[in-house]
């Protein structure tokens, strides 16, 4: 199986192209599982195949990006996956220097700015709460925090957004713990990415975030990095253009076109890179899908 290893900010992903492999897509959540196991296999938190657009999206896509979290589960998108697989569309042809990719949250348009950066407009934010109380229960009682709630697209991907003090030092573990309580808050009913920021400077953040499907901390998260300047941006709080937002993956640049209070548009800019490119040689991907095709 022909693959690229790539990576926006450090958010890495596994990349196949289904169009020439015509593996059934009822097989990609156990491939995707098996493959981006850190410690067993190539490593990856998404796993990304490029496929067909669907009838009624034909003559709108370029092609179809199917994503799935490391552990399996399908993700409505990924922003730092689309640029990744912006890349990769127009490496191989698939699409010219504007490319249209079909998601499950919609239509998503990328743009090569140079080599290595690329530019996405993110969905739509279709459902925004603003400084929600949340209690959750803990071993030492209750604990109230205020959360905003964000939905990008439709079906939306669910985002968390939380204001943490000295972020940078807040021990991780505590953090991680925490991340785990909201992502599983009852009051989510499809879980949610909980991004936790604290603003640095003007137009300027820090920002970790706690992956639903990774169920764990990934380097960046575009989605996320999306969903908190747009709250920050609607709250008066960031001017909302050339926001940079920094995580251990790197700098993302989120830009918000708003018009009377409403997110008319929300652009991703950052960085990609192509770690590896070859074949997918895994025995035990092999043993699973012995039979069902051919690796």
């Amino acid at each position: 199986m022909k693959f690229w290893k790539m990576n926006g900010a450090g958010n890495d992903f596994i990349v196949i192209n289904n169009i020439e492999a015509m593996i059934p897509e009822e097989l990609l959540p156990e491939i995707a599982r098996i493959l981006c196991h850190r410690h067993l296999s190539i490593g990856a938190d998404g796993f990304m195949a490029v496929a067909e657009p669907t009838p009624e999206n034909r003559e709108k896509a370029d092609y179809r990006m199917i994503f799935l979290n490391s552990d399996g589960s399908m993700g409505e998108m990924c922003g730092n996956g689309a640029r990744c697989i912006c890349r990769y569309g127009y490496e191989n042809g698939l699409a010219g220097e504007i490319q249209r990719v079909e998601t499950t949250a919609g239509i998503v348009i990328g743009k090569r700015i140079d080599e290595r950066q690329y530019r996405v407009r993110l969905n739509d934010p279709e459902k925004i709460v603003f400084d929600e109380e949340i209690t959750l229960s803990g071993e030492t009682g209750e604990e109230k925090h205020i959360c905003s709630y964000v939905e990008l697209g439709n079906p939306g991907i669910p985002h968390c957004v939380i204001e943490i003090k000295n972020l940078r030092e807040y021990p991780e573990d505590q953090l991680r713990e925490l991340g785990r309580r909201l992502r599983n808050y009852q009051g989510y009913p499809k879980g949610a990415n909980v991004n936790f920021y604290e603003l640095t400077g003007v137009d300027r953040l820090y920002e970790k975030t706690y992956e639903r499907g990774v169920e764990d901390f990934t380097y960046a998260c575009g989605t996320g990095t999306g969903s908190v300047v747009t709250v920050l941006t609607l709250q008066g709080k960031v001017s909302g253009q050339n926001v940079k937002v920094d995580m251990a993956g790197g700098c993302l640049t989120i830009d918000v076109d708003c018009q009377e209070g409403t997110v008319k548009n929300l652009y991703l800019t950052g960085p990609t890179n192509i770690v590896a490119i070859g074949d997918a040689a895994d025995e035990e991907l092999k043993e699973k899908l012995k039979g069902k095709i051919k690796i």
